[in-house]
């Protein structure tokens, strides 16, 4: 009780008190006027709110609290162990839990009245936008864990500062200001931020940045984040973009190569955007162009060595020092006419020695040839004997064609076998069918242009020619064992003995009984026409059993006839190795195949 209200009530009068009891002088509208006032001394309290009491008596155990109500409540001493220096008439929030418990006394708690104190200072931060002292307790996944009023609040990494941290352990322990971005109640949590703070302070340095950005205006800045296509430089505030291509005048292919994050670095700015607030950064620009530096000894001829630092579909750079660098197209690369992939034959990293080919030091260009070192295997002077006409070689198949193959017989030395070349006996359409890139094949020079670096070669002229000998063994006439092949709309293809290929036309493979030959048959064919000189045989089957319908005078005469005329055919039925004279030439060409 205060004393101004000590002061208003009216004084006691002991006078009028008797031995009938303590007070039992005064009247009835005396003592209830004098109940009415003790009550007016006494504050309205109500449960599960906070109000403010004064410390009244402190034990080692417990405080005890006026909070103006008709008794004083009780609160442990554990409460206040954030205040060590409690002493009495000081005045703490608590929050009444209990007006009466059950042994009529006052039940309070400063524990509950400090939560429910914080939150509501919480939510005023974040209403009032109010910065407020935070104190970084702890680091945990992905930020700290800060104490605003006691209540723990989760500062994300991304909220700590403008720039990206990498190391949260160094706010642990320290004070920051920060301000409330949202609060969750239902899970009691509550987020806060430090960067919103700094944001502010740079804005009007942002500002004034932006204001006086001019292109070609030489900046300092720090790296505060790096990517495969560049660095982000922080100028103050403001952040711009340093394109991999102009960190440096040599190739570089990661930013980390020459630059590290945090470090500071002096940059010119390239290009400013205002709409978009976009500005390109250069850090090469800053140092003159090597090119500027090339020595005067190098020319057109002239050999250099450098590192290869990027190889193409077309061909190779070769870097001769960081920002000179010279292409090595792929035809420049051997005398090998059928390096088709540089990268078979150069790769990143290595170290080659090229010959300047040609030089623009205006555009800044070169182009480089590595063939260049060695000798043109075309200019030796040996090369007319070595591939003479009937030379015989073997080489390796580099390339078909529909017209022919190409077969490399040394490197830088080709030459074409044409389609036509390949086989005698064997209409080959396409080289696919008669042998595969990679495979070696023997050959025979038939032609050498020295000149226009041109060879022709033949495979089937290692052989001699059997259609001398097939005109005389598959004269018109005589009857053969044939094997249907295939068959199109006109005509079939029919296997004659020793490999060669015949034909004939799709009415002459009826048979006796009326129905036609089919494909995969082996039946006798007769020889209708034989012509050398475009290789082809023309057969029928049908002529062999309607000439056996005709008389047998006309028979015996057409066959002596057949006899007379090709003394040196064999009779129906017999074979090449029958025949003496044509047993070597059996033997050669069941050995091809």
């Amino acid at each position: 009780m205060s004393k101004t209200q000590q002061r208003e009530l009216p004084a006691f009068d002991w006078d009028r008190a008797d031995n009938k009891g303590f007070g039992t002088g005064y009247s009835d509208d005396e003592r209830n006027r004098m109940l009415e006032l003790y009550d007016n001394t006494l504050s309205e309290v109500k449960e599960k709110e906070v109000v403010m009491g004064t410390v009244v008596g402190i034990t080692d155990r417990e405080v005890l609290l006026n909070i103006g109500f008709k008794s004083d409540g009780l609160v442990p001493a554990s409460e206040f162990r954030d205040i060590p220096d409690l002493k009495m008439g000081d005045e703490v929030e608590v929050y009444v839990e209990n007006q009466e418990d059950p042994n009529g006394q006052l039940v309070l708690s400063r524990k509950k009245a400090k939560v429910i104190t914080a939150w509501q200072k919480i939510q005023k931060a974040l209403d009032e936008d109010l910065v407020i002292d935070g104190f970084v307790k702890r680091r945990t996944k992905g930020g700290l864990i800060v104490d605003i009023y006691s209540v723990e609040a989760f500062l994300p990494g991304s909220q700590i500062d403008v720039k990206p941290i990498r190391d949260f352990d160094i706010f642990v322990g320290k004070k920051m200001e920060v301000k409330v971005v949202k609060i969750n109640y239902a899970n009691d949590n509550v987020v806060v931020s430090h960067k919103v703070l700094i944001e502010k302070d740079l804005e009007a340095q942002r500002a004034q940045i932006l204001n006086n950005l001019e292109k070609g205006q030489v900046l300092e800045g720090v790296i505060k984040n790096m990517t495969n296509f560049g660095v982000f430089i922080d100028l103050g505030g403001v952040d711009g973009l340093l394109h991999i291509t102009d960190i440096s005048w040599g190739r570089i292919s990661h930013p980390s190569e020459v630059l590290n994050l945090d470090q500071k670095v002096n940059v010119v700015v390239l290009d400013f955007d205002e709409d978009k607030k976009r500005i390109s950064l250069g850090m090469k620009q800053l140092q003159a162009h090597p090119w500027d530096a090339l020595a005067e000894e190098i020319q057109v001829g002239s050999k250099v060595k450098g590192k290869i630092v990027n190889v193409a579909d077309y061909g190779a750079f070769l870097e001769i020092q960081p920002g000179v660098e010279g292409l090595i197209h792929v035809s420049e690369m051997s005398w090998s006419q059928h390096l088709r992939n540089p990268q078979e034959f150069l790769k990143v990293g290595d170290e080659v020695e090229a010959q300047v080919l040609t030089l623009d030091r205006n555009d800044r260009k070169m182009s480089l040839g590595i063939k260049q070192l060695t000798e043109d295997p075309w200019t030796r002077p040996e090369l007319r004997a070595k591939y003479a006409v009937s030379t015989k070689h073997k080489g390796t198949v580099r390339n078909l064609t529909n017209f022919g193959l190409f077969l490399e017989l040394e490197e830088g030395i080709d030459g074409l076998v044409h389609v036509s070349d390949l086989s005698w006996t064997k209409k080959i359409k396409h080289p696919s069918d008669f042998i595969k890139v990679g495979d070696e094949l023997e050959v025979v020079v038939l032609e050498l242009d020295v000149d226009n670096r041109r060879l022709a070669l033949g495979h089937k002229q290692l052989e001699e020619n059997p259609w001398d000998t097939f005109e005389t063994v598959f004269a018109v006439g005589t009857v053969h064992k044939c094997t249907i092949l295939s068959k199109n709309d006109k005509m079939a293809t029919l296997e004659l003995p020793y490999g060669i290929e015949g034909f004939s036309s799709l009415k002459n493979l009826s048979k006796e009984d009326g129905t036609f030959a089919e494909v995969g048959e082996s039946l006798d064919f007769r020889v209708t026409e034989f012509s050398k000189d475009e290789k082809r045989i023309m057969l029928s089957h049908s002529k062999t059993w309607q000439e056996q319908n005709e008389p047998v005078k006309e028979q015996k005469a057409a066959k002596a006839a057949t006899a007379k005329a090709t003394p040196s055919a064999p009779e129906r039925g017999a074979t090449l190795g029958d025949i003496d004279a044509l047993a070597a030439l059996k033997e050669q060409l069941e050995g091809r195949n």
